[in-house]
């Protein structure tokens, strides 16, 4: 067995472990079964949710048994949030969820086809063993191992607690949900290790002092770190909302630009975390970024890296393509109108209906500037191109030619600010501006 603990240490993968000796030669043992949970509280995973995998795949890497949980019964619930309670999502809906996201892990986790020595991973789902419970047995058989004063000093807990909104019972119970989910998967599946997130680690501990109590064991726990932003926003989140991992729900090509466009501080920070290059590799990359920031290294490793790994080669090329001919280094015309049609809504775009507009009401219309007289000062000072080429008249409205396919003009002010005008209703009565 590989030394996989300091290879997690080394990338900043590890927040908090029980007792890391007795974990160190757990794992160098033998083969050990590990597992991580993921609630479907929406219908996709997002990037918040890559730092598991980035656990779960060095952990399997390592000659280690990965069991992927999604919880189909703790999703009905909700793990408590520190603000206010979550809203109950119906039993069909969570149920749909849940088989859209086994899906979706499905390619993080390599297959002994694909690479000699690795364990194919196990997928459950936690209603299978929460549903035929009654309320009974749930109090007598697992209630009574927990004490109450150690579940309200979880941190999500005792913020509820002393808020307006309070915490219902429900919520409350969370934590012995999963530290169920912890005794069930050690009894059937011989589970010793359970990951997850620092916020979690409450849960976690739970799980492993039910083992404990019930079946008289020692099992082992890690938590990664809190990702965040240097400018104090969350990690995961654009002015559109979160980052998903569905395609339907951010384009490969808004995938890629995210990690594209992050500060400089932050991709120095994340690059470790999220990359599997040699640890070397990683500190070239770090040292060029420091050297020479505008070259944006850090960035595009991060976006080749995680493009390729969440929607395949193929998605990252036309994201890299789009993303190249948006800003001018390749010729729009190249790109597909998929592809293009999706970078532009990613982007940004709007719908013209009735009759083309002029070019400075166009920069005004989608936001490029605010005003008219702001519109055409940018042109005159050069900033303001449609389909790459440089605008010289503001007053001057794009003919049929310009359209590019798909019904698309690709409107830029300066080096990064891009928005995509569609053609409407070419017969709609609309105001002029």
């Amino acid at each position: 067995m590989t030394d996989v603990i300091s290879e997690l240490h080394r990338r900043g993968l590890i927040a908090q472990s029980t007792d890391e000796d007795a974990l160190r030669a757990h794992l160098a043992a033998g083969p050990v079964t590990y597992y991580a949970g993921f609630d479907p509280t929406a219908p996709s995973l997002h990037v918040g949710h890559l730092l598991q995998f980035m656990v779960l795949r060095a952990l399997q890497r390592a000659g280690h048994q990965p069991v992927v949980l999604v919880g189909g019964a703790t999703g009905l619930i909700g793990d408590p949030r520190p603000t206010a309670e979550r809203q109950l999502n119906d039993r069909d809906t969570v149920s749909g969820w849940v088989d859209s996201i086994r899906i979706q892990v499905a390619p993080f986790l390599e297959v002994p086809a694909e690479r000699d020595g690795l364990a194919a991973p196990v997928y459950v789902d936690n209603l299978d063993w929460t549903a035929p419970l009654s309320a009974i047995d749930f109090l007598r058989e697992i209630g009574k191992h927990f004490r109450v004063g150690r579940m309200l000093a979880k941190e999500a807990v005792a913020a509820r607690l002393n808020s307006e909104a309070g915490i219902s019972y429900t919520e409350f119970s969370y934590q012995i949900l999963q530290a169920n989910d912890y005794r069930e998967l050690f009894r059937r599946h011989g589970v010793t290790l359970q990951t997850g997130g620092s916020d979690q680690w409450g849960n976690l501990t739970a799980g492993i002092d039910l083992v404990r109590r019930t079946e008289g064991a020692t099992v082992h726990a890690l938590s990664t770190p809190l990702v965040t932003k240097s400018d104090g926003t969350k990690f995961g989140k654009t002015e559109g909302g979160a980052v998903w991992l569905d395609p339907a729900l951010t384009s490969p090509y808004g995938f890629h630009q995210f990690w594209l466009n992050a500060d400089d501080a932050d991709a120095r920070a994340w690059l470790p975390l999220y990359s599997e290059r040699p640890a070397e590799e990683v500190d070239a990359l770090v040292a060029e970024s420091v050297n020479r920031p505008a070259a944006r290294a850090v960035q595009r490793a991060l976006a080749e890296e995680l493009t390729r790994l969440v929607h395949g080669e193929d998605e990252l090329r036309q994201a890299e393509a789009a993303g190249r001919a948006l800003f001018g280094r390749d010729d729009l015309a190249a790109l597909g109108p998929e592809t293009l049609g999706a970078a532009l809504r990613e982007a940004g775009s709007v719908t013209v209906d009735g009759g083309t507009p002029t070019i400075a009401a166009l920069l005004q219309q989608t936001g490029l500037v605010s005003s008219l007289s702001e519109a055409r000062r940018t042109v005159k000072e050069g900033g303001a191109y449609l389909n790459n080429e440089r605008v010289t008249d503001a007053d001057a409205v794009p003919g049929d030619d310009a359209w590019l396919p798909g019904g698309w003009l690709v409107l830029r002010r300066g080096k990064r600010s891009v928005v995509g005008v569609q053609r409407g209703d070419p017969s709609a009565d609309v105001d002029e501006l």
